[in-house]
């Protein structure tokens, strides 16, 4: 786990400064700053670097001249900086968001935390944290809308839609790329590269259905069954899907890695407050916190028997999963019917779409063998 977070800036009267650091205790030196201050400016551009100084291990993410921060994360000797270097990308969007105000002071342990967990995510959280990025989502949305776009036309579109701060488009795409979001790629006579929308993002609230098929074996007083059968159903009777309780849950839950130790449990079992107690084991500290947050999201119910003992039970599971874009097909015949997008193009699209679909398909016939 890494040791520490440093925030800093440069500031001409004074050199180098610290806005913010966690733990509180933690020490650099200012020989320290100065080093990777000078390291960025000898690359001459945003984004991150590694190195080494004595026995600290570091990767530093600079935001650019137009807003300079320093997001500095020291790790251990045998962690990889590389690991880190899409956390970091994401973190810097979220300090400038809350920036004007200092509100990103308060949140510095829970983001310290979160780019701690970042090298470990499962699909899950890893799309989560891509989704919640709104210079992710506003990529997606277009991409949604039109299949592919030139990578000079998006970044221009993307400086006049976002103005709350600092983004790298290259080490943006490259995320998705990663996650396998979209894929960049050339078209003779095309000014610059294409990006393709090759995987949309699946996301909804779904009954916790291992839990209805036998709730006595994960937990629940035989006595609490119907309930809890009404209250599943009564929810879903109500529920209305949409991107803005989507966010909230990815946001409050999902994203964050103390709420989501608990949700995984609750998952698999109905459990007690004493066996919540035991996740202080894997780090979570404010256990009550965690609840309130799920029983505000609605994604809980609970139970109290004559004793006065409490059952946390799931009300309703969250799912995340990237999914095959069938729709884009109709998109891509629009846009030949009324000439949008050239021919070269859209047959590209196509060919990236079928490679896309055969190695998916192959994937998961191998998983089912």
């Amino acid at each position: 786990m890494p040791i520490g977070l440093v925030l800093m800036r440069w500031d001409i009267k004074v050199s180098t400064e610290i806005l913010a650091k966690y733990p509180e205790e933690l020490i650099i030196s200012d020989e320290t700053l100065m080093q990777i201050y000078a390291a960025h400016e000898y690359t001459g551009e945003p984004g991150m670097i590694s190195l080494l100084v004595g026995p600290l291990n570091i990767a530093s993410y600079y935001t650019g001249r137009e807003k300079p921060l320093y997001i500095i994360l020291l790790l251990n000797l045998d962690e990889d900086a590389d690991a880190f270097e899409g956390g970091l990308s994401d973190i810097s969007r979220v300090i400038f968001q809350n920036f004007e105000d200092n509100a990103y002071l308060d949140m510095i342990p829970f983001l310290f935390q979160r780019l701690s967990t970042y090298p470990n995510l499962n699909e899950e959280q890893s799309l989560a944290i891509t989704y919640l990025d709104s210079v992710n989502r506003l990529i997606i949305n277009r991409l949604r809308e039109e299949g592919v776009i030139t990578k000079s036309e998006l970044k221009i579109w993307l400086k006049d839609k976002y103005r709350e701060g600092f983004f790298d488009v290259d080490a943006i795409l490259m995320e998705l790329i990663k996650k396998d979001i979209i894929k960049e790629t050339s078209v003779k006579g095309m000014p610059s590269e294409l990006i393709f929308l090759i995987n949309d993002l699946f996301m909804i609230r779904r009954p916790p259905i291992k839990l209805l098929k036998n709730p006595i074996e994960r937990g629940l007083p035989e006595r609490f069954v119907e309930e809890y059968d009404i209250a599943i159903r009564n929810f879903y009777q109500k529920y209305r899907p949409s991107d803005e309780d989507n966010i909230k849950i990815l946001d409050e839950v999902i994203a964050d890695p103390q709420i989501y130790e608990i949700l995984k449990l609750l998952r698999i079992s109905i459990v007690t407050k004493n066996v919540l107690e035991k996740l202080r084991k894997k780090g979570v500290d404010d256990i009550d916190g965690g609840l309130k947050k799920l029983w505000d999201n609605q994604m809980i119910h609970v139970f109290q028997d004559t004793k006065g003992n409490e059952y946390y039970a799931l009300l309703s599971d969250f799912y995340t999963s990237l999914i095959y874009p069938k729709y884009m097909l109709n998109i891509i015949i629009h846009q030949y019917g009324v000439k949008s997008k050239s021919e070269a193009v859209l047959i590209e699209y196509l060919n990236v779409l079928d490679d896309n679909y055969r190695s998916t398909k192959l994937v998961s016939e191998i998983e089912e063998e």
